[in-house]
Order: C-alpha cells, then sequence, then structure tokens
C-alpha cells in the first residue's frame, strides 16, 4: 500500500513496510518516484534500523536513531511501535492532503498518531505527531522529538545552517559531513541567537543539484539533528523540543503533541530552497503581505533612550513625520520606575514623573502629525525593585534555595503559570484597550536560567509550557486586536522560527545596527526567512567588527531591503541628511511591494568588493547595489528575475530587456558606495 501527498511542484511518497514496521518514505522528488530499499548490512542491523521510518522509537529502532525516548514506570525504556495497516489512512480535497497513520507500543501503555500534511498552493511538507498514555500509570518522555526526514541523498553531504551569538546573528555556516551527527540547538527556553532552527542538506559532490531543507517551528528550547550514517543512502534529519533539558512526564489519559517540522525539496539546489520558504511565509505563515502590518517606522530608543518625556518623543515625531514615516514607536523607558535597567519591569502603566497625563498627550500628538503610534514592552521579565516581583516572587523561574540569577538585571517569569499567562493578557488588554495604540513591539532580553518548578509533577516540561504561554499570549493578541501591527523581538534575533512567524507581523533580526555587519546579518537572514519580515532601521551606530565606513545611503539602503525603519537620533540630523532621508523614504514607497513579495536573489557576498540584493516581481526588479572602495570602477549586475521577452525601463529611459543580457551598469549615482536599480516592465 502507498501513498501520494502533491505539494506545488513535487511529490512525497510513502509506502507501508510489511509486518507492521510503518510508513516509510519512498521517494521525494520531483521526478519519477524510485522505491526504497533496505539499507545494507543486516548482520548488526535490526529491520527496523534498515528503514527509513516516519516515526521510530528506542526499542523499535536499536541502532540508528529514533524520535521518542520513553521511560516506563517498571523501569522498561523504549516502545515496541506497531502500525496496523488499517490505522493508516490519506484525504485528498484536490487541495489539500493529509496522511494519519495510528501506533501502539506492544505493553499497551503508548499510542502514536502521525500526522503529514501537503498543499498543492506550496512545497512544504509537514509532520507532527501526538503520543498518548493510554495505560494506568505515570510514563515518562526523555525524548518526543517530532517525525523525521529520511532525505534521499547519501554523505558526504553539506549542511547549510545559520549559526551566531547576539548581533551576528544568521551568519551562513557550512558543515560537510561525510559521516555522523551534526547537532544544533537551544537549552535557553527560546529559539537563541546561537542557531536557527533550519537546515538546509545538499550531495557534496552537486551542491548546485537537488537540496532538501528542514524547519522546526517552535519557540523554546530544541534540538535538531543531522545523522549521516557511514555507506548508507539517507541522510537523517530529526527535531523537536530539547531533550536534554526537558522530560515530559504523561498522565493517564494525557497526550503531547509534538511541534510541527516542515520540510521542502528544491531540485535547484539551495536558491531554490529560499525562494520556497520564502513563499509558505508570505502565503501560509502570514495573515497578510500588505501595507497594513508593515509601516514605515520610526522608534526612539537610540535617540533618548530611557530618557522619555512627552515633550521630546513630539519634537521626534515632527521630524520623523516630515521624512514620511507611517508609525511612531516609544520604546523602553515609558512605564513606572524605569529610569534605568534596573527597575520598572512588570509594571506596566505610564510613569507618573514622566508622564503626568498619562499616554493620550503623545498618542494624540503623534496621531495628529498624521502617524500610527507604537509602544515597546516585554511581558516576560521582571525587574527586582518593581511592585509585581515584591507581589509574586514565587512567578520567577528559581531552583530551590539557589541564589536567582540576573541578567540585565531582570528575572524572567515563568509563563507555564496559568496565573502569570493571565497577569500578562490582563495588563496588555489594558494598554490596547486605546485602540489608538496600533503597533506593539514585543521584546525579551535573557535566556531562562533555572528553569522548572522543584516538586510540580509537570516541572520539566518548562521550556514546552514557556513556549506554549509566549504563543497563546501572542495568538490572543492577533485575535482580539487584529488592528495592532505586532513586532517580535528577543534582544535582536533570539527568537525567531516558523512558529513565532504565524502570531507575528514582522521580526526584529538582531540589535546590530551598524550597516556592513547589518547587511551580513540580512545576507544570512534572506536565505530561510522573506524580506518582508525583516524589520531594519537607519541609525547612527558604528559596525562593532567592520571599519570600512558607510554613508547614509548605505544606511538606508540596507533598511530598505526589507521591512524599513528610522532609529537615528533625527534631533541630530542636518538639514541635509533629513532632505537625503524624506528623498529616499519615498524612494522606498515606490519600490516597497517589489521588496515585500518579489523573487529575491543575492548577488555574491557581503564581503564582495560589491554584492547585490535583487527583488523581482511581474512588473519590476529592484537592485540594491553596495560597494565597497575596493569595488572596481565599472560594476555590472545581471538581474536574474526579469521576464523573458519582456521590456524593461531602467530609471525613466527606456531599455529593451535583450539589450540588458549583458547586464546593468552601476554608475553609483547615489553613493559612492551604494546604489538602487530599478527595472519598471513596460508592454
Amino acid at each position: 500500500m502507498s501513498w501520494e501527498l502533491a505539494t506545488a511542484t513535487t511529490r512525497y511518497l510513502m509506502d507501508l513496510a510489511p509486518d507492521g514496521a510503518g510508513p516509510v518514505l519512498q521517494d521525494w522528488t520531483s521526478s519519477e518516484p524510485r522505491p526504497w530499499l533496505l539499507e545494507p548490512d543486516p548482520a548488526f542491523l535490526t529491520e527496523a534500523d534498515r528503514l527509513p521510518l516516519e516515526y521510530s522509537a528506542l526499542g523499535t529502532r536499536h541502532v540508528r536513531g529514533g524520535e521518542l525516548v520513553v521511560e516506563h514506570p517498571d523501569g522498561v525504556v523504549g516502545a515496541r511501535l506497531t502500525w496496523p495497516e488499517d490505522g493508516a489512512s490519506l484525504t485528498d480535497d484536490g487541495q489539500r492532503s493529509t496522511f494519519t497513520a495510528q501506533a501502539v507500543d506492544t505493553s499497551g501503555r503508548l499510542a502514536v498518531t502521525l500526522v503529514i500534511e501537503a498543499s498543492r498552493d506550496h512545497d512544504i511538507v509537514s509532520k507532527h505527531a501526538v503520543i498518548t498514555n493510554t495505560g494506568p500509570e505515570l510514563v515518562y518522555l526523555r525524548r518526543a522529538f517530532s517525525p523525521g526526514w529520511h532525505l534521499p541523498v547519501r554523505g558526504p553531504v553539506e549542511v547549510d545552517i545559520l549559526a551566531g551569538h547576539w548581533s551576528r546573528e544568521f551568519t551562513p555556516t557550512t558543515v560537510r559531513l561525510a559521516a555522523g551527527e551534526l547537532s544544533i540547538g537551544s537549552r535557553q527556553g527560546i529559539t537563541s541567537h546561537d542557531y536557527s532552527p533550519v537546515v538546509a542538506v545538499s550531495a557534496s559532490e552537486n551542491r548546485d543539484g537537488p537540496a532538501w531543507g528542514v524547519a522546526l517551528a517552535w519557540s523554546g528550547s530544541w534540538r535538531l539533528l543531522v545523522e549521516v550514517p557511514p555507506f548508507r543512502s539517507r541522510t537523517r534529519v530529526a527535531a523537536g523540543v530539547d531533550d536534554e533539558s526537558c522530560v515530559i512526564t504523561l498522565e493517564p489519559g494525557q497526550s503531547y503533541t509534538t511541534p510541527r517540522t516542515l520540510g521542502v525539496h528544491a531540485p535547484d539546489g539551495t536558491d531554490g530552497l529560499r525562494r520556497r520558504w520564502h513563499d509558505y511565509q508570505r502565503t501560509v505563515l502570514a495573515r497578510s503581505v500588505g501595507l497594513e502590518h508593515r509601516p514605515i517606522v520610526y522608534n526612539s530608543w537610540y535617540a533618548t533612550t530611557f530618557d522619555v518625556r512627552p515633550e521630546q518623543q513630539l519634537a521626534l515625531a515632527d521630524r520623523a513625520a516630515a521624512l514620511g514615516v507611517e508609525a511612531f514607536v516609544i520604546d523602553d523607558g515609558w512605564f513606572a520606575g524605569r529610569d534605568d535597567d534596573r527597575g520598572g519591569l512588570g509594571d506596566w502603566w505610564p510613569d507618573e514623573r514622566k508622564f503626568p497625563e498619562g499616554l493620550d498627550p503623545l498618542i494624540t500628538g503623534v496621531l495628529d502629525r498624521g502617524m500610527r503610534f507604537g509602544i515597546w514592552v516585554e511581558p516576560e521579565a521582571v525587574s527586582p525593585r518593581s511592585r509585581l516581583f515584591a507581589a509574586h516572587p514565587d512567578w520567577v523561574y528559581r531552583a530551590g534555595d539557589r541564589p536567582l540569577i540576573t541578567i540585565r538585571n531582570q528575572y524572567v517569569l515563568d509563563f507555564g503559570r496559568p496565573e502569570v499567562v493571565a497577569w500578562a493578557k490582563g495588563w496588555l488588554r489594558d494598554l490596547l484597550s486605546d485602540s489608538r495604540i496600533t503597533y506593539l513591539k514585543w521584546d525579551m532580553n535573557r535566556p531562562v536560567t533555572d528553569g522548572g518548578r522543584p516538586g510540580d509533577l509537570h516541572g520539566r516540561e518548562w521550556a514546552i509550557q514557556h513556549a506554549e504561554g509566549y504563543l497563546e499570549v501572542m495568538r490572543m493578541l492577533r485575535e482580539e486586536f487584529p488592528h495592532v501591527t505586532v513586532e517580535a523581538c528577543s534582544g535582536g534575533g533570539g527568537r525567531i522560527d516558523a512558529a513565532v512567524l504565524a502570531v507575528s507581523d514582522v521580526v526584529w533580526p538582531s540589535d546590530e545596527t551598524g550597516p556592513r555587519d547589518r547587511l551580513a546579518i540580512q545576507h544570512g537572514f534572506l536565505s530561510a526567512y522573506s524580506p518582508h519580515l525583516m524589520s531594519s532601521w537607519v541609525t547612527d551606530q558604528p559596525d562593532r567588527l567592520e571599519s570600512e565606513p558607510a554613508s547614509l545611503e548605505f544606511r538606508f539602503l540596507v533598511s530598505m531591503a526589507g521591512v524599513l525603519g528610522i532609529g537615528a537620533d533625527l534631533g541630530a540630523w542636518t538639514p541635509a541628511q533629513l532632505t537625503t532621508g524624506a528623498n529616499l523614504v519615498e524612494r522606498y514607497r515606490e519600490v516597497r511591494d517589489t521588496v515585500h513579495t518579489g523573487r529575491v536573489e543575492l548577488h555574491g557576498s557581503p564581503a564582495d568588493p560589491v554584492y547585490a540584493v535583487e527583488y523581482g516581481g511581474p512588473d519590476q526588479t529592484v537592485i540594491f547595489v553596495f560597494g565597497r572602495e575596493s569595488r572596481p570602477h565599472d560594476v555590472t549586475v545581471q538581474p536574474k528575475t526579469l521576464v523573458a521577452g519582456a521590456r524593461y525601463r531602467l530609471k525613466g529611459r527606456p531599455a529593451a530587456a535583450e539589450k540588458l543580457s549583458s547586464g546593468v551598469l552601476v554608475d553609483f549615482a547615489l553613493a559612492a558606495d551604494a546604489d538602487l536599480v530599478v527595472l519598471d516592465r513596460v508592454e
């Protein structure tokens, strides 16, 4: 028996292995299917170890890794899963297809439901599993990964990951794996700055050939594993909630649903993976890609830091409005007791010393200047000297009598507690009851330390509970305040994954706003995430790593390559700078739709003498070109997104598409280190 799940351009084909062994991947390409084969070396492998099983457990497999590790109350470890043929089915309405299969442990204490989904609207395949305790006693899940992926590519393989740390997120890193395991993840309670939960896998001898991508849709602690068994025909990718810090306790009748893993196949290599991830994020994860939730933002943090006062904010609002800004966002420092980073978090009402009349005069002033009003919050954090902590010291993560750890002079609230989630929902509802607040920036500025609740039966599930509590509040914001744009942030790019993208409108990739360093971060970000998500500010901040200077125009083009924001101290800008800014904001408006929805092509690397980012739509191609002092005098960029046979006008002068076959000459008319090329299609 076999099943086929169709995507936009590929087919995901499965069989049911004999003797109740379970569903196996037969083939996953866009060409003719080929039958799956048992791996060789039967002498030291059980049959289950030789099969490309969609889901397996320790105790079913004995040599190869399994997605599930369970401990039973009698000390037995593992599960022997059997999959009856009549427990598998496929539904297909012509657009979407869903495969489900039921497994039981031979002990009778555990059941697993496997769910695999696909749609003809895109190329992403989604998997998750539901694990249920069907016995009379507690069982412990030492590992409960999501369903795995047995990719039809043998080692050696190239594994592309996005690695980094705070201010250096999303650095493209390639690991050549001939045999062995590569493990990445987070134990921080958030997705983390260190690794992004997405990988690309391709054959080392054919980097331009077929590629496969796997992403984990999860916003808490996690682990992703790439395994290349020696001399075998398939590479296994498994991912799920971190199995070092987390133990799931299932009471009788209780179930656990794993996060979704998302997989994609691209016959045209890693560039093809990028296009397919972007399409999925724009069409499935985003509630829209329209302008209503991607305004041009001014954020006042760098101009005023914690010294927030209405008159100085309105002076900045005057200049922001003159630039053409669409939303004015007040950052940290507006709430009670927040004069520095040692106080205030948790006491979410306007500071009476700074705002004796509340926020109303500021909100009114911003709206009178023709802009939306937005505000910064950090709901998961609490300051030791806040009123909230004094009233509820038990709401923070702590491990018995260990001294509490402060990072950035703050603790983390336990979002696994229903009362904490209810409190967060309550004050956010109060804040947003003023319907004039239409932009919310949610920040999270430290990892969880000493997670868990000693003595709580489910305390070892803290990382799951925290992420679920966070996502619950985010869903509440979307459902109850659909007019509010939500920007997700965690000290920069510390919490960016497919689960967050489904409940937010834009994300903040990094706290690094130095232009050349930021360009490198955005280069990596765009390899897996769409530009309509990428909030980016023009600031006056220097680069932390780069030493080569950059013009104001360069800074603007970096930020225009996503969702444009401005975070500079506009009060210190000269009239000439303000004029340049206003002109570039207007140019951004002319290309914004193409930037957010067009096909992204990357030309080279930000370290090159010339680097370009291209966006192509049906009627326009936009290319941001960035240069270094070492760039050649004559620079030509070959567009990759032009419609074959169409005619284009370059900067107001007609040019036939065939005349562009040798590339577009970039004259760096905008600035010596940056230029903007716009090709408008003409009939």
